[in-house]
């Protein structure tokens, strides 16, 4: 990794405003769409750039901040990467915002999170708090090949079951379905039961299937040569150089998710799970005379 003064911090328009207070990761996931040219690295993705000044730059734009917002992170970067057990700079930005009174939305892969778990509970009771994690397959052996550098998705349920523990809302990302391999009834189902259990408040799809741009594509079609042999063949002939990988069952699958989502009261669209994550209510509203 390198350190870095960045010039600043968040992003964004009022009701969620985001930030990364790191760029590249470790997680070593085979279909990360973070790793696309489009986003102009100019670093091995591995080699991860640390904002050192994260927390002096998000102190000063709370600060100025007249309205209360959610702040947002891990969109492009995991805050919860292995270095972040030792450098501690989302734990510091936390403890900023729950200073400020503003509220959290974290999303992640990794069970670090339980570190801070504190800090989210008190950020959620005087604010609001929502802790996102990316769930796609629920066999771990699998798991382990798509995401191999971070905790299986069993732990990761363990952390759901943790947040449902302490009050904190959950959000799951249903998202890459990676044609022919985890696009199953069986995996789709396997999952949506356990949010059911856990009690997240909504899932995200973006329609079962990936996307592939140039830097995103080499690298995992090298991935599927490595662990699916003739797997990048099959891709080819399906979908060409196609951005949008839609799976051959999206459309069973989708309706599975809406109908399983719909009877357990989830919500299952993007829209309806940011607008959800955008949200920041007063947490004390003004007494009224009536209730006197």
């Amino acid at each position: 990794m390198h350190f870095v003064d960045a010039k600043g911090i968040l992003t964004g328009k009022n009701g969620l405003q985001g930030m990364n207070i790191y760029r590249g990761c470790t997680h070593g996931c085979i279909y990360c769409d973070s790793r696309s040219k489009c986003y102009q690295f100019t670093h091995p993705f591995e080699d991860i750039e640390v904002k050192q000044n994260a927390p002096e730059l998000l102190e000063k734009a709370l600060k100025s901040k007249r309205k209360k917002c959610m702040i947002g992170t891990g969109a492009m970067s995991d805050p919860y990467m292995h270095c972040e057990k030792d450098l501690q700079l989302t734990r510091k930005c936390l403890e900023i915002i729950l200073q400020y009174g503003f509220g959290a939305a974290l999303q992640t892969k990794s069970d670090l999170i339980l570190r801070d778990i504190d800090l989210l509970s008190k950020i959620n009771k005087s604010a609001k708090c929502v802790v996102q994690i990316t769930l796609t397959t629920y066999d771990d052996e699998l798991c382990s090949i798509l995401e191999p550098n971070v905790c299986n998705t069993k732990r990761r349920i363990e952390v759901l079951e943790i947040m449902q523990e302490r009050g904190i809302p959950t959000v799951v990302w249903l998202t890459p379905i990676l044609p022919f391999i985890n696009d199953t009834k069986e995996n789709i189902i396997s999952i949506l039961n356990e949010c059911v259990r856990t009690g997240v408040k909504g899932i995200i799809d973006f329609g079962m299937g990936l996307t592939l741009r140039e830097g995103d594509r080499e690298y995992y079609y090298d991935a599927l040569d490595k662990h699916f042999p003739g797997m990048k063949e099959r891709y080819i002939r399906q979908y060409g150089n196609a951005y949008e990988l839609p799976s051959p069952n999206s459309r069973e699958l989708r309706a599975l998710f809406q109908d399983i989502c719909k009877k357990n009261g989830i919500l299952s669209t993007p829209d309806e799970c940011f607008r959800y994550m955008s949200d920041l209510p007063d947490k004390y509203t003004q007494m009224s005379l009536f209730d006197l």
